[in-house]
């Protein structure tokens, strides 16, 4: 791949990050991704912060490539992720659900490379102000927390908003997304759902089963009612909880409904009570694959789209 802007910041080969999925993107998967030649991500989410430095320590074994960390600012952990990512000498740390300002300088004195995942052109504008090397801008068509935009009409907005790079994320799982996001001008992208499919992500087989099976309908949106809308595959407890907030339940007993979902999903494989979280583009995905050739295929075919793009203008 030739050079850009991001594959320039991250240090990495492909421009191309993978998704920070609680629950999901371990060091095994961060690593994968890494040595494949993009950046991959370990989830914080709301781990301990002991367990959060443990695998970026294995991850440290397991490839010599730059990595990052996803870094939900709503986790009760934050004050010392924070701080650890300084202490291991992680390269890169995304950002979601709240500002990363308080943090911020820490960061940069340290040489962190900071990308947050934004919704909206303002949160991209504030970012960048603050002092952002590049943010994710993430279409409400992706897996986990969404916003209210596309990424058809975010990453075009956003991109026109600020100055430092972009990378488009929602509903990329191959490379017509790919070649999509970067003629709407993004220089990167950010891919979560493709790599639950890969041999190397370690959810339970149940979950990359839902995965396969899924179709171009089979997600829904809870969260709404709360101000916290996430999107998963569609299953016995998601109607469940979509019952429920239809009903008007108040938001404690939905918290309390929802805690240990996305365990049951990724390590337990509980296709009844699990949260599966995963993006619209879901149905697009057919097979098992080495992450290896997940990053070969989303460039090779972007490249390819792309060319035959000129020749049709």
């Amino acid at each position: 791949m030739a050079q850009s802007r991001i594959t320039s910041l991250l240090g990495c080969s492909y421009p191309i990050i993978q998704g920070g999925m609680a629950w999901v993107a371990d060091s095994t998967l961060a690593a994968a991704v890494s040595n494949a030649g993009g950046l991959g991500l370990i989830a914080a989410a709301n781990a301990p912060a002991d367990v959060v430095r443990e695998e970026i320590r294995r991850a440290k074994t397991l490839t010599d490539k730059p990595f990052g960390v996803n870094i939900m600012m709503m986790s009760p952990s934050v004050e010392e992720v924070a701080k650890i990512v300084v202490e291991e000498g992680v390269q890169v740390v995304t950002t979601g659900a709240g500002t990363p300002a308080k943090y911020m300088p820490a960061w940069k004195e340290s040489g962190i490379k900071i990308i947050p995942v934004v919704a909206s052109v303002a949160q991209a504008k504030r970012m960048e102000r603050m002092g952002a090397d590049a943010v994710v801008a993430e279409g409400c068509e992706a897996g986990g927390h969404i916003g209210e935009l596309t990424t058809m009409t975010l990453v075009p907005q956003v991109v026109d908003a600020v100055s430092i790079p972009v990378l488009a994320a929602g509903g990329i799982a191959d490379g017509r997304g790919v070649a999509a996001a970067f003629l709407l001008g993004a220089e990167g992208v950010q891919v979560g759902t493709r790599f639950l499919a890969s041999e190397e992500c370690t959810i339970a087989p149940e979950y990359k089963e839902m995965v396969l099976k899924a179709k171009d309908i089979d997600t829904a949106v809870t969260g709404r009612v709360g101000g916290h809308p996430v999107r998963q595959l569609k299953n016995a407890f998601v109607r469940e909880i979509v019952a429920a907030e239809k009903a008007g339940t108040d938001a404690d007993k939905l918290e309390e409904m929802m805690a240990g979902s996305l365990r049951r999903a990724a390590r337990e494989g509980d296709v009844k009570n699990g949260s599966f979280m995963a993006g619209q583009i879901a149905g697009l995905v057919q097979d098992i694959k080495p992450v290896s050739r997940i990053i070969e295929d989303l460039f090779s075919q972007a490249s390819a789209l792309l060319g035959q793009a000129g020749t049709l203008l």
